[in-house]
C-alpha cells in the first residue's frame, strides 16, 4: 500500500474517531488532557485527546464570533470556548487543563494576540499557537502537496515541501458566499440559506448553483500553486463538507484532490495533536 494511501486511512480513521467520541467521550481516566480550540468563521469545535494523542471528546457549535480569520465578538468567543470546555468536563469528569490554537496562515501579526487570550480567558493554560495549515498538516500528513482550507470567508492555500510549509496565501471567497448564491438562488434570508447549505440533503441540488463559486476557488487554486510541483490537494474546512465539491476542483485543476471524512474536524484535531504541557503564556 502506498503511502499516500496510508495517510489517507489515517487521516480518515482520526477524524472517524473523532466523530464517535463526541458523540460518546472515552470516560476511562487519562493522566492529561490536551485540548486544540479552532475558531473558525462559522463554527467553533474544541477536540480533546488523551496522553496518548487519541480522541476522547469533542464539541462544536455554529456561531459567528469570526470573520476572516479574525475574531469580531471577543467576549462571544469568550464564552463559547468556556461553555464547550465546562461541557466536555462534565462528560469526562475531569478538568481540561491544557490548551492549543492555531490562526490562519499570515495572520499572526493582526490576530494572534486575541486568539490566545480567548483560549486563556475560557480557562485553558495556552501550551501552543500555530498556523492552520501546519495544524492541519498534523492529521493529513502531506509531504509535497497543497492544503485548501475553505473556511467561512476566505480560502486559504498553504503549499508544503518536505512537510514543511514553504508558500501561504489567503484570497476572500469562501462558505459565506455559498450562502449568498444560495440565498439569492432560493430567495431567503442568509441565515436560512446557511442552514439550508448544511444540510448534506441538500447538496446534490445544490451544486449546480454553487458550481461557479467552487470553479472561482479552484482558479485561486490555480493561481497560487503556479510554479510548485504540486502532485495534491488536500482540502479542509467546513464548507468542504459540501458533497461532491473535491469533484470540480480535481476537474478545474488537474490535481488528485483528497476530501477527508469530514474536513471540518482536520484543523481541531491537528491543533490538540500539538498541545502540550508547556504553557507559553
Amino acid at each position: 500500500m502506498s503511502e499516500k494511501k496510508l495517510n489517507y486511512e489515517y487521516c480518515d480513521q482520526l477524524v472517524r474517531d473523532f466523530e464517535n467520541v463526541v458523540k460518546n467521550p472515552v470516560r476511562e481516566k487519562s493522566s492529561v488532557y490536551y485540548t486544540g480550540v479552532d475558531l473558525g468563521t462559522a463554527c467553533v469545535v474544541l477536540a480533546v485527546v488523551d496522553e496518548n494523542y487519541k480522541p476522547v471528546a469533542g464539541a462544536y457549535r455554529y456561531a459567528d464570533v469570526v470573520r476572516d480569520g479574525m475574531v469580531v465578538d471577543y467576549i462571544g468567543a469568550i464564552n463559547i470556548v468556556r461553555e464547550l470546555k465546562r461541557e466536555i468536563e462534565e462528560k469526562l469528569g475531569a478538568e481540561l487543563v491544557y490548551g492549543a490554537a492555531a490562526i490562519p496562515p499570515g495572520t499572526d501579526e493582526l490576530d494572534s494576540g486575541a486568539v490566545k487570550n480567548v483560549v486563556q480567558a475560557a480557562g485553558f493554560e495556552l501550551t501552543n499557537v500555530l498556523d492552520e495549515p501546519t495544524a492541519a498538516n498534523k492529521v493529513l500528513k502531506i509531504q509535497n502537496g497543497a492544503v485548501v482550507d475553505i473556511g467561512g470567508g476566505t480560502t486559504g492555500i498553504s503549499i508544503l515541501k518536505d512537510g514543511k510549509v514553504v508558500y501561504i496565501a489567503d484570497e476572500p471567497t469562501g462558505g459565506t458566499h455559498f450562502s449568498l448564491v444560495v440565498s439569492g438562488a432560493y430567495k431567503m434570508s442568509f441565515a436560512d440559506a446557511e442552514l439550508f447549505k448544511r444540510d448534506s440533503a441538500n447538496h446534490r441540488e445544490l451544486i449546480p448553483v454553487l458550481k461557479p463559486v467552487v470553479e472561482k476557488i479552484s482558479s485561486i487554486i490555480n493561481q497560487h500553486i503556479k510554479g510548485y510541483d504540486v502532485s495534491e490537494i488536500s482540502l479542509v474546512g467546513g464548507t468542504c463538507c459540501l458533497t461532491g465539491i473535491e469533484d470540480i476542483i480535481e476537474k478545474k485543476t488537474g490535481i488528485f484532490t483528497h476530501k477527508p471524512q469530514n474536513p471540518m474536524f482536520v484543523t481541531p484535531l491537528g491543533i490538540a495533536l500539538s498541545c502540550t504541557r508547556e504553557s507559553i503564556g
